[in-house]
């Protein structure tokens, strides 16, 4: 249900959709950390005789800026492997939430996201290890903003945040875009984010028309706060992208 929030920037605010995407980020990082260690990735054949492969996961609690997340964490049969991002002991992770709303925003280059992991690792890895992670976390971004939506939303809040993002070694100031839905049962779902310099219509439009594309027909109610670039004969089209 809504009633947690005023509105959706709120809600990524306060870190409800800020710490699902931090979870994704985290479990799927430390994931291509176990590839590297292992020296394959998950669904390929071991390359060695060293008889080490995957072993399920573990659980662990940390505390990030806006309260606390569980964790997934990989681990491997032999128990040697330790995740650079988060080492055993680290219990707070704390300080790139903007970074991750970025990620996920269909904003950055390969090459933004490498620059982006190494500052939030904080300690000096190998570049092999920088690029297995980034293969594992840019498969889970693309898998994350083409998943399939449903067909039908009760309520759908589109509505922009400002955030801090980092691009050709400055740091700027840009919006963010996020469409939240509300299903029939009423659970919450962050649609997607985009990044624009320059809101209009054709921005929206595009934005619908991939929202379509995945599988939405119809919208019972929009809710767009007076955004610019949603004039009346686009708020009264909605339900038809």
């Amino acid at each position: 249900m809504l009633s947690e929030y005023e509105n959706p920037t709120d809600a990524l605010k306060q870190g409800g959709l800020v710490d699902e995407l931090q979870k994704r980020l985290i479990e799927k990082a430390m994931s291509g950390e176990l590839d590297h260690h292992l020296g394959y990735n998950k669904h390929e054949k071991r390359r060695d005789n060293s008889g080490n492969s995957r072993n399920g996961t573990g659980k662990k609690t940390v505390i990030t800026e806006h309260g606390s997340i569980d964790l997934s964490i990989p681990r491997d049969r032999k128990g040697d492997f330790e995740s650079e991002i988060l080492p055993k002991r680290q219990r707070r992770f704390e300080g790139f939430d903007e970074k991750v709303i970025a990620m996920y925003a269909r904003e950055m280059s390969v090459r933004d996201i490498q620059g982006l992991l190494k500052e939030i690792y904080k300690v000096e890895v190998s570049a092999g290890l920088i690029s297995d992670v980034t293969d594992a976390v840019l498969e889970d971004f693309k898998a994350w903003q083409s998943r399939p939506l449903d067909e039908v939303y009760a309520i759908v809040y589109l509505d922009a945040l400002r955030v801090n993002i980092r691009q050709d070694r400055r740091v700027l100031k840009k919006s963010v875009y996020l469409a939240l839905g509300v299903d029939l049962t009423g659970h919450k779902q962050l649609l997607g984010l985009w990044i624009a310099e320059n809101e209009g219509s054709k921005f929206w439009l595009g934005i619908l028309t991939e929202l379509q594309n995945r599988g939405l027909k119809d919208i019972l109610i929009a809710c767009v706060d007076g955004l610019s670039g949603f004039p009346e004969g686009d708020r009264s089209n909605l339900s038809r992208h």
